[in-house]
């Protein structure tokens, strides 16, 4: 936000002639979401309500054949001798049929809006508007103007013509925004185009007065321009899009009667929450690092707890006799594994010797030859 005391004001020529002192509302708080918040709110409350024909999808003679003819029970199209007859109609699953839940005329078009949030939107606007860098994010050409806010003298309030009017812009390198505007008119994408919404343009600077002397008449037809009395301040005209940053031409006499408008008697001017909002500079600073205990550096590391289902030792810490009750388990189990390798072995070892035996007996056994080799007889 800007914080100059005084904001120079330039005549027709583009010359500086004098100083004023800047309003105070420009120093309120530029809170982004208070201004896209209400801008949604308050464009909803131009619409016109819109809604399809209670008889649309249901200006046909139909019912349903039923159950028992294996078809859906939509509504039928009676009579015969042509292709519409049998076909579903009414359902908006059917071809030719009303729209799911048709649009009324009674919906909620028009948004209520708390009357401190509007204000507080609008200055949050008025203060964005002092702002080159926000003016110049927002896409206009500020490039030659010579300081933000711009203020004219209060004689432009009489200008008449429109020739006049772009020769001011000129003077004070304000006519460079104008010709954006004026080059970015298109055709609009949609069907838009075909219901009185053909073009669409770029915004250009708003200019704001107190008196209407034949300023609005002069300055209405230049492309982009949008004229506002100080008095009938629109967010829709100070934040177009919800975006805040619109260049502002002011009159003298405009920005003299900001100061009657959010005077002592008038609107209040919205407070910041906090005088400054950079919180990292606010913790590092020398005050509050001053009065801050000394980080904690090598603390004791936290012991891993441990289970005591798997954890003897920690069994041990929570019951003594179901740990000695397990101790007791492994080392029965221990010792009838041992038992068992031991049994095993003298298994293993006697089968062996079996073996042994046994092949020695069928060697004998070899060795003795074939006992019917000569043949035998048989005696009767």
């Amino acid at each position: 936000m800007t914080s100059r005391p005084v904001i120079s004001v330039f005549s027709l020529s583009g010359e500086k002639t004098s100083t004023t002192t800047l309003p105070a509302v420009f120093t309120a708080p530029v809170r982004n979401d208070i201004v896209q918040f209400v801008h949604t709110n308050m464009n909803k409350n131009n619409r016109q309500a819109y809604a399809v024909s209670m008889r649309a999808g249901k200006q046909v003679s139909a019912s349903s054949w039923g159950t028992g003819r294996a078809v859906a029970r939509i509504p039928r199209v009676g009579g015969g001798g042509t292709s519409r007859s049998g076909q579903g109609a009414f359902g908006n699953m059917c071809r030719g049929g009303r729209m799911f839940a048709p649009t009324k005329t009674w919906r909620k078009w028009h948004r209520k809006i708390n009357t401190s949030q509007k204000r507080y939107a609008v200055a949050s606007a008025l203060a964005a508007s002092a702002v080159p860098s926000l003016v110049m994010a927002r896409g206009h050409r500020v490039d030659d103007v010579p300081e933000i806010p711009l203020v004219l003298d209060s004689s432009v309030e009489s200008t008449k013509k429109t020739s006049a009017a772009k020769d001011i812009l000129a003077a004070v390198g304000a006519l460079a925004d104008v010709e954006k505007a004026a080059d970015s008119k298109k055709i609009r994408a949609g069907k838009g185009k075909m219901r009185n919404r053909r073009y669409t343009a770029r915004k250009g600077p708003l200019v704001i007065y107190k008196e209407n002397d034949g300023v609005s008449q002069a300055f209405r037809n230049l492309p982009g321009v949008e004229l506002c009395c100080v008095s009938r301040l629109n967010l829709l005209q100070l934040a177009p899009g919800g975006h805040m940053g619109r260049f502002c031409v002011w009159s003298q006499a405009a920005v003299d009667e900001l100061d009657v408008i959010y005077g002592d008697e008038g609107k209040t001017i919205p407070t910041a929450a906090m005088t400054n909002a950079d919180l990292a500079r606010i913790i590092n600073s020398d005050e509050i690092q001053s009065v801050l205990n000394p980080a904690k550096r090598n603390g004791q590391k936290a012991l891993r707890k441990k289970n005591a289902i798997k954890s003897v030792k920690a069994l041990e810490k929570l019951d003594p006799y179901a740990a000695a009750a397990r101790k007791a388990e492994t080392r029965a189990m221990e010792a009838r594994a041992g038992k068992k390798a031991s049994g095993l072995a003298a298994k293993r070892k006697a089968k062996k010797a079996f073996k042994d035996s046994k092949k020695a007996f069928i060697a004998n056994a070899s060795e003795q030859g074939d006992v019917c080799s000569e043949g035998f007889t048989i005696e009767g």
